[in-house]
């Protein structure tokens, strides 16, 4: 059996006494104890701990600054976080460790129990498991210049893959978000984050929207033709409402293709701004007006603004992965997820939340009233064909299970 190294860093003998016998009643786990952060410092230098359960208040040298000294380490442990502080504080000392480059495993307000010890073994447990898998490989960026790209555009290797969003509440797949591929003709089917940087950097985001578009409406008919009505959301950069006449030129677009506005979502992405605010608000309105549904992409992401979700026509927002990863055994996580639903709520938005991975978050979303998720738990992103045999497979077990018609859905 594989043993764990787990040292506690509790200034209070009795917290930490009852600490050092829940973890070590849990098989395959080694505990170390330490009433002062200097010591526990040097444990680490000394001790190769695999998870590191500390509290933040404490005299002398504190938590935050014990974490800020871990990160010098050369090998750096995995973090657990157990404290009375507030949960803000919790959430703020998270970021500040993950942005060090340490992983934190969870946030936990005292007193824990036997359950929290055991469900932060199993989670490092399963870390270790993927960290001897070996480390995901990085692709770097494709090499390609403006005339390639807009080749790859005009044959149709750029197109649109769709990931499923699926209802809460029939849990049915009632959306899809169009996402972006490159079908190489030498590197095989390559994602966005290959890619994209160079239809930025050429200039070519609007011919990107354009056909993302075209694709999206012909899928669409497509699975209309097999009884499904999927209204399908497209990412647009903000900065792209510069140009005033856009609103214009997708509803034009849309019904040229044979589409309907009410069936297409634009999601504003949080990675591009305008230079004038006049022109987002704008192109926001006018896009409304056209009859297109409108979301705000990333909520949650970086320094997102309740402002401008509120001062905005969205129809929907987007929760980011950021608030939904670790939601399930994160109170602090949790509260904010319940907070961004509430507001969405009063200002009758529908609520997805992204990047969805496991079935507990699957559950604590359901439980807060979250409308609508998609992430690897549901689908990855999948050719329209292949997404058209998804809803008839969902549709067969529909009708073998004696439930309602899926697929005719409303629109956004």
């Amino acid at each position: 059996m594989t043993i764990h190294r787990v040292l506690i860093l509790e200034d209070q003998p009795f917290q930490r006494g009852f600490l050092a016998n829940m973890f070590s009643a849990v098989p395959g786990v080694a505990v170390d104890t330490s009433g002062d952060a200097a010591h526990a410092v040097a444990m680490c230098q000394l001790t190769p701990y695999d998870l590191v359960v500390s509290d933040l208040m404490m005299p002398g040298i504190d938590g935050i600054q014990f974490i800020q000294s871990l990160a010098s380490h050369e090998h750096r442990p995995m973090l657990a976080l157990v404290s009375s502080a507030s949960q803000r504080m919790m959430a703020s000392a998270r970021l500040m460790a993950e942005s060090l480059g340490l992983t934190v495993l969870g946030i936990l307000a005292k007193p824990i129990s036997p359950g929290d010890v055991t469900g932060l073994i199993e989670l490092l447990r399963q870390a270790r498991r993927d960290s001897a898998a070996g480390p995901r490989r990085v692709e770097p960026p494709l090499s390609a210049g403006r005339e390639r790209l807009l080749q790859a555009i005009d044959n149709d290797e750029i197109t649109a893959w769709f990931q499923p969003k699926k209802s809460l509440d029939s849990g049915l797949v009632v959306a899809a978000e169009a996402l972006v591929r490159w079908r190489h003709p030498e590197l095989g089917t390559q994602e966005a984050a290959r890619f994209l940087p160079l239809v930025e950097r050429h200039g070519l985001e609007a011919a990107l929207l354009r056909h993302i578009l075209k694709a999206s409406v012909q899928a669409q008919a497509r699975w209309r033709d097999l009884g499904f009505r999927i209204p399908i959301s497209i990412n647009l950069p903000p900065h792209l409402l510069e140009q005033r006449d856009l609103p214009d030129e997708l509803l034009e677009i849309t019904l040229d293709q044979g589409g309907t506005a009410a069936d297409l979502c634009f999601e504003l992405m949080e990675t591009s701004t305008t230079d004038h605010v006049s022109d987002y608000y704008a192109g926001a309105c006018r896009l409304r007006m056209k009859g297109f549904g409108l979301a705000q992409d990333d909520f949650g992401q970086g320094l997102s603004s309740v402002h401008n979700l509120v001062n905005t026509p969205f129809t929907e927002v987007k929760i980011d992965r950021a608030l939904v990863r670790g939601c399930a055994r994160d109170p602090a996580l949790r509260n904010a997820l319940a907070t961004v639903v509430a507001l969405g709520s009063k200002l009758g938005l529908n609520i997805v939340a992204e990047g969805v991975e496991t079935e507990a978050e699957l559950a604590t979303l359901r439980k807060l009233g979250c409308n609508q998720v998609q992430g690897f738990l549901i689908s990855r992103a999948v050719p329209a064909d292949s997404f058209a045999a998804l809803l008839d497979r969902e549709k067969a077990a529909h009708d073998r299970a004696g439930l309602g018609q899926p697929g005719a859905h409303a629109p956004h």
